[in-house]
């Protein structure tokens, strides 16, 4: 058109920018479905068949461990596949397994669809690490993906229990089937390439020291934060905390998380490591062992909100360090294939611990003493890194 400039090649380089963080924004959402949302499914599950917390933890188990697993195959090959690829073949997935969810009432039919789900979620949270890491600031993509995810996630914690009030958990199944296939359209916009050669070449090579402190301070953040997570909406509702009120407190939870995590997508490359990190996992512990221990509804929706938004803050940190330590992308895809690994056994631990002793008090509790463990694994990584 006349009297039109055309786009500079920096105009350019900024949309194409903008298009992979919204998709890396996309497939974060996908991928943490699952994570976020599975908690909503326990609840609707024992409401309606009356399964016993230990089955399901168990239930939880087996979409953690396949969701790790899928993780664990791609991470040696990781610099050498597609994002885009991954992206398309976990949304095909995770439709077909929350969609088939809807429709099914026996107990390992709905375990072998976890299975299958948590297939699906590996893969695209795979996409999404090696996406970040063909970027210029990997923690950055990470934190500006987060913020996109709770951003979105803010709407679907009142929406979702509203949908379970209307339509039952095969409601929620439907719903997050659909929410799966629009985020996977969403993530088509990955970047098809695969990774550079020599970043292949480095990718076959041992972790290292290095890598195994952060596999360790993962494990431990993952098992002690997260080991409540299927059982939130449960802990709440013992103390008389509603099912849409605690979906209101997830709500303002996760805006909160996009502010932080907005906040530190814009200074992640100018901040220390150590400090931030060792006071996000303080925080986030301490909010584990509060929410498990107080009596009232309104203590421990404050907790749940600080638990959230301190949550997302260590969570990117944690993989910044993967990233300073391994740029071909594959530990960071096994740091958080370990984050699922630990999350597996823990829920399942917190479900018999449940079981046991009849309340959720010690679950939090042994999640503080992980964070506090944590602190001490990454603590001298993180301060040689920031001098480096």
């Amino acid at each position: 058109m006349a009297g039109v400039a055309p786009a500079s090649a920096g105009d350019r380089a900024a949309r194409l920018g903008l298009a992979t963080v919204l998709a890396i924004g996309a497939a974060t959402a996908a991928a943490h479905i699952g994570n976020n949302f599975t908690t909503y499914l326990v609840g609707g599950l024992v409401d309606r068949f009356g399964f016993l917390p230990g089955r399901m933890g168990l239930f939880s188990m087996a979409e953690t461990l396949s969701y790790a697993a899928a993780m664990f195959v791609v991470a040696p090959r990781a610099a050498g596949l597609s994002a885009r690829r991954l992206g398309m073949i976990s949304t095909v997935l995770v439709v077909a397994a929350q969609g088939g969810s809807a429709l099914l009432s026996a107990y390992w039919l709905l375990v072998a669809a976890r299975v299958a789900a948590g297939m699906g979620f590996g893969l695209m949270n795979s996409a999404v690490n090696l996406a970040a890491g063909r970027t210029a600031h990997p923690a950055r993509a990470i934190s500006a993906g987060i913020t996109i995810q709770t951003l979105l996630y803010a709407g679907l914690n009142i929406a979702l229990p509203r949908i379970g009030v209307a339509y039952g958990v095969a409601g929620e199944f439907a719903a997050l089937a659909t929410l799966a296939a629009v985020f996977g359209a969403v993530a088509l916009a990955l970047p098809a390439q695969a990774g550079a050669a020599v970043a292949a070449d480095r990718a076959h090579g041992p972790i290292g020291a290095d890598g195994r402190r952060i596999l360790v301070a993962m494990a431990l953040f993952a098992s002690g934060s997260m080991a409540i997570w299927p059982f939130m909406e449960r802990a709440a509702h013992a103390i008389g905390l509603a099912a849409t009120a605690f979906g209101q407190a997830q709500s303002i939870a996760t805006l909160l998380s996009a502010g932080s995590n907005a906040v530190l997508a814009a200074i992640v490359s100018r901040i220390p490591r150590a400090g931030p990190l060792a006071g996000a996992l303080l925080v986030c512990g301490g909010a584990c062992a509060v929410m498990t221990t107080v009596g009232s509804p309104a203590g421990f929706a404050v907790a749940l909100v600080i638990y959230n938004a301190s949550w997302f803050v260590v969570y990117p940190l944690l993989l910044s360090l993967a990233y300073g330590c391994d740029g071909s992308g594959r530990l960071a895809v096994m740091t958080t294939a370990t984050w699922l690994l630990s999350i597996s056994f823990g829920s399942l631990g917190a479900g018999y611990i449940a079981q046991a002793s009849g309340s959720y008090r010690y679950v939090g509790i042994i999640g503080f003493a992980a964070c506090l463990a944590a602190i001490v694994a990454t603590w001298p990584l993180a301060r040689r890194l920031d001098r480096g």
